[in-house]
């Protein structure tokens, strides 16, 4: 099975690099192509017999399934350029959450898939949310969900759940290491504990609870009152904090979904699809 990559930047380098690196794919297997020669050179120099196209259309015609890595606004010029020579029993996957399936169905010929993976994946965690075109068969669903699952726990999610899925699995590493940064900013300032050490500490409290909430049966609330004793320390923090964060998380869903909002209007625009426009929270 050839798999191919048009675009290698941030997240599709990564994905290059996470299934070489844990055996879901070899080198020959893969086939990647590039606005910058620069990024591909470095990919076929870390894993031998990668081979580097000369084209996006030499990468789309020779793969089986084709991932689709650029930025939302590159692709309907890219769909312009590969739709002729893609065939009907290829798997088209979209790894950027505004672009829609029937945005893509609507100009490609192949079976489209959009699945929005995370930066987590590097160390072979986290979630990848997939969504399925109504071309997809039940064998080309277990191709994708078997791939994915060497780098993380593939998760099928229905497509009007995108948005508000990619906060927590895709945007929430940097939601919670904001958190984080300015808690450990905090500490260093106000006590002088060592930076590396309260930063390796808040690191592994991090996993342990990843653990606790997937592997530990505990629901966040549940881990909250088995720490916090009632009168006690973090009790009081705790609710320091419900105060101080209050509307912090509701700001923070209506702020992706309005950008998100804003971006799918412009691919409706885009691929000539008019209507009206729906609310930042229906979508």
């Amino acid at each position: 099975m050839k798999v191919g990559f048009i675009g290698t930047g941030s997240m599709g380098g990564l994905l290059i690099d996470t299934f070489l690196n844990s055996g879901a794919l070899d080198p020959c297997d893969v086939l990647a192509s590039n606005r910058s020669p620069g990024k591909l050179l470095e990919l076929q120099k870390l894993h031998p017999g990668l081979t580097v196209c000369s084209s996006n259309i030499e990468t789309a015609s020779g793969s089986d399934i084709v991932f689709l890595c650029v930025k939302p606004m590159q692709f309907k010029a890219l769909t312009d350029e590969i739709a002729p020579y893609l065939r009907n029993e290829q798997l088209v996957v979209s790894i950027t959450s505004p672009v829609q399936l029937h945005h893509l169905e609507s100009v490609l010929p192949s079976k489209i898939a959009k699945i929005i993976p995370s930066i987590t994946h590097s160390v072979k965690s986290g979630t990848s949310l997939c969504i399925f075109g109504s071309r997809l068969n039940k064998k080309d669903r277990q191709s994708l969900l078997q791939l994915f699952s060497f780098i993380g726990v593939p998760a099928e999610i229905p497509e009007d759940h995108t948005r508000i899925a990619s906060d927590f699995s895709s945007c929430g590493p940097a939601f919670i290491s904001y958190f984080l940064e300015r808690w450990i900013e905090a500490a260093v300032s106000a006590t002088g504990i060592d930076e590396a050490l309260v930063s390796r500490l808040a690191g592994e409290m991090l996993l342990g609870t990843g653990k606790l909430l997937t592997e530990g049966s505990f629901t966040p609330q549940e881990l909250q009152e088995r720490v916090a004793v009632r009168g006690g320390i973090t009790a009081e923090a705790l609710n320091h904090l419900r105060t101080s964060l209050e509307g912090v998380f509701e700001r923070l869903i209506t702020t992706t979904h309005d950008k998100y909002g804003e971006d799918v209007q412009q691919l409706d625009a885009t691929f000539g699809r008019d209507g009206i426009a729906q609310g930042p929270l229906d979508r």
